[in-house]
Formats: structure tokens, C-alpha cells, sequence
């Protein structure tokens, strides 16, 4: 006759069954992570970044972010990301910026959703303009107001708005070149490594080379021959330059890896090399190969930020945390224009570290181990 066990049994055997289920690494990777209180927490931090990134002309600007004009809906505050994007009827009908005097001037039925701040990025905003608020202040006047609330810079350009459109430059130097030196690297690690012989040493020579070449001075270099050189050419400088030492870790893991028993498994069943690199040794060589990227973009940040303070980073009207920098440099009696883009600067920089050393030691038993 079959007996029934008690509920408290029950439970304890679902739970044997479940702990005896084991995790994928990367699952495993995850939780070790989020038991890292400074690692999540900076990895919200950049999370909040990439959110006001995106919704940059919403937090502040003097776009409409939708509006409707003449019987039409249009989303001027798309200007922002691309000047391509603003609708030619804005510049038919004469505009000029000025959006919530022409809206009801121009057609009286409109209607408009605005910044949550009344502030441009790219110039002052004068008397008027915007029902209650005063002309922005130039000078020494610029300091943090109820308006400004970072204060304006030296021509009465608004600090705070300048800070968070560029957020978005700060976050695209990080990714984009870590972007393109991840790929390179571990491309190049990865078929040094695997294949091995010729392959591997030539490749090795071309990372040692590399290594050689100053980022700042092919930056410099670049800007001498360029005629108008963009930020976009300087995550390129970035992204060519700063791949080797991913490559270097990724041809290591790739020579422990190759001779693993479902490598050789792989080989038996005649799978051909590229979807052995690619498919199988690839996601179980990636988890170290995280911990530099991290490092790197926090590492191009400093060197946007860094090129920008020494007048040679993103051309203007380019709003830069380093061309504020830069701003205050030249009058050290605005220290709003010092103390925000450094903190800015700070805490991103401090943020990817963070999220650096967090992966390191998720990743890495012996860290783990060594830390208990």
C-alpha cells in the first residue's frame, strides 16, 4: 500500500531536487553578480545614463518633443540626434528655433508637449521666450539658479542642458569604440589562438605593433589631417588601438580551450573550424574577455573627456562633459562649470570600474574563493 509523505517532507525533497539542478555560467555568473551591492548599484547607474541619453531632448530643450501644426503631427526634439531629422516646414515657415512663440502665432489651433526644462544645449535663451522665465545669465552672473540649475556657461548657454545631451557623446565614445575593438579582438584572439602555428605568430606580431601606437598622438595626428574631423573619427582611433590586450586574453583562453574534450568531439563529427571558433569555444571563452571591454570603455571616456579639456575633442557646438571642463578651465571663477562635468566624469568612470571588478570576481572562482 502506498504511503503518502508529509508536506513538510514534500518540500524538502522539491528542494534537494532543485539544488541538485545545475546552473548554466552564465546563470551562476548573474547571481554572483547581484550579490556585489557596488556592482549593481553602478550597473543601475549606467542603466540611468543610457535613459537619459535617450530621452535627452525630453529632459531638456526648447524643441517640442511632439507637437501638432496645421493639421499635423511632428517630433522636432528628434532634431537633437540628427538636425537632419527636423521637419523642412519649420524652416518654410521661418521659425527660427523659436517654437512656442511661432506654434500659436503660425497656427492657433496647435498644440505641444514640451521639455520637462526649457533649456538649449546649443544656445542662450533670451527674455521672453518662455513665459516666466528670465534671459539666462552670462559671466560670472551664470550661477545655479531655480532655471539654470547648473549654472550657464561664459556666452549664457545652460550647464545642465549641455550635461545631459552629452551624455550621450560619453556614452557613445565607451560603446561604439569598445564596440569595434571587441570585435577585432576577439576575432584576432580567436583564430591566433585556435589555429595556432604561422597564424597565431603573425598575429601576435601585428598585437605587439599595435601596442606601439600611441592613442592620443594618432588622435592628434588625425585632427592635423582631417579637415573637420568628427567624434566619430575618434572612436575609430579608439576602437583600431585599444584591441590588443582583449586579444591577447582571448588567443589564451582559445589555446586552453582548443583541446578540450568537445573540441575534439566537435572535430570527430567533421564540424568545420569556423563553427567550432565561432559556435562552440567562443561563449565559453567570453566571460574574461568581458572584464577589459568594461575597463576600456570607461578608459575612453577619460580620453574623450581628457582630448575634449585640452580644446581637441569634439568639435563644436558639440555638447562635451570635457569642453565644460575645458570652460572653466579658462575661468576658474565659474566652479559650476569644474564641479558638475568632473563629478559627471567621476561617477561614469568610477561606475564601469565597478561593473569591471564586479564581472572579474562573478567570473573567476579563484577571486571568489579568495574573497570569502
Amino acid at each position: 500500500m502506498p504511503t503518502t509523505l508529509p508536506s513538510a517532507d514534500v518540500h524538502l525533497a522539491s528542494a534537494a531536487k532543485q539544488s541538485n539542478i545545475s546552473r548554466g555560467f552564465w546563470a551562476e555568473a548573474w547571481r554572483q553578480f547581484r550579490q556585489r551591492r557596488l556592482a549593481m548599484a553602478a550597473l543601475c547607474y549606467v542603466g540611468f545614463l543610457v535613459l537619459v541619453a535617450l530621452l535627452a531632448p525630453a529632459i531638456a530643450g526648447t524643441k517640442p518633443v511632439v507637437c501638432r501644426y496645421k493639421g499635423k503631427l511632428y517630433f522636432p526634439a528628434l532634431a537633437y540626434f540628427n538636425p537632419a531629422w527636423e521637419n523642412p516646414i519649420f524652416f518654410k515657415d521661418r521659425f527660427r528655433k523659436l517654437y512656442p512663440e511661432n506654434l500659436k502665432k503660425k497656427d492657433p489651433k496647435s498644440w505641444a508637449i514640451w521639455p520637462l526644462l526649457y533649456q538649449d544645449p546649443y544656445r542662450r535663451i533670451r527674455t521672453g521666450e518662455w513665459e516666466g522665465q528670465p534671459e539666462n545669465p552670462s559671466g560670472d552672473k551664470g550661477r545655479p539658479n531655480r532655471f539654470n540649475l547648473f549654472g550657464t556657461n561664459q556666452e549664457g548657454i545652460d550647464v545642465f542642458a549641455q550635461m545631459v545631451h552629452g551624455t550621450t557623446i560619453a556614452l557613445l565614445v565607451g560603446f561604439v569604440s569598445m564596440g569595434l575593438a571587441g570585435a577585432i579582438g576577439i576575432a584576432l584572439g580567436a583564430l591566433g589562438g585556435y589555429l595556432g602555428g604561422w597564424a597565431d605568430m603573425l598575429l601576435s606580431r601585428i598585437t605587439e605593433v599595435v601596442m606601439c601606437v600611441p592613442t592620443l598622438v594618432l588622435i592628434l595626428a588625425l585632427i592635423a589631417l582631417v579637415d573637420k574631423p568628427t567624434i566619430w573619427h575618434m572612436m575609430a582611433i579608439i576602437g583600431c588601438t585599444g584591441w590588443t590586450s582583449i586579444a591577447r586574453l582571448a588567443r589564451a583562453e582559445f589555446l586552453k580551450l582548443r583541446e578540450s574534450d568537445f573540441v575534439i568531439a566537435a572535430r570527430a563529427l567533421g564540424v568545420g573550424w569556423p563553427r567550432i571558433v565561432f559556435r562552440h569555444v567562443l561563449p565559453n571563452a567570453l566571460a574574461p574577455v568581458l572584464v577589459p571591454i568594461t575597463f576600456g570603455i570607461a578608459s575612453a571616456i577619460l580620453i574623450e573627456s581628457g582630448l575634449s579639456f585640452l580644446g581637441f575633442g569634439a568639435p563644436p557646438p558639440n555638447p562635451s562633459w570635457g569642453t565644460l571642463l575645458n570652460s572653466g578651465r579658462q575661468n576658474m571663477n565659474l566652479w559650476w562649470l569644474i564641479f558638475f562635468p568632473g563629478l559627471a566624469i567621476f561617477l561614469a568612470v568610477l561606475a564601469y570600474n565597478l561593473i569591471g571588478e564586479g564581472l572579474q570576481e562573478a567570473t573567476d572562482p579563484r577571486l571568489r574563493d579568495a574573497g570569502r
